[in-house]
């Protein structure tokens, strides 16, 4: 009985910091120098229902001009548009920030 008190009691700790989303939608549009990935998400409450705030993230193609021509590989960083100053490693890192910061997960 003991074991499962501790191991409800570690769960319930461990799960205080997950963050959860719902993603809406992804798109990816454009091309070459003009591409771009779009993901909107639907944060969570804190008691796990879906919220009605929505976050909206994008990236765009990483271009290079080498000898006059435009080189465009890889993404740049994703992006919050709401604060699009901040740059994350990808969009489940954009979509943790962005609901922390309305207060949501």
């Amino acid at each position: 009985m003991k074991k499962i008190a501790l191991c409800s009691l570690l769960f319930a700790l461990c799960a205080q910091g997950a963050f959860a989303y719902q993603l809406v939608s992804s798109k990816e549009l454009g091309v070459m120098d003009a591409k771009n990935q779009n993901v909107v998400v639907k944060c969570t409450t804190d008691t796990g229902k879906v919220s009605n705030q929505t976050c909206a993230l994008r990236r765009y193609a990483k271009c290079t001009v080498q000898n006059g021509k435009k080189n465009c590989t890889g993404w740049q960083p994703w992006q919050d548009l709401r604060s699009p100053g901040a740059g994350f490693g990808d969009w489940r890192a954009a979509a943790d920030a962005c609901c922390r910061a309305k207060g949501l997960r």
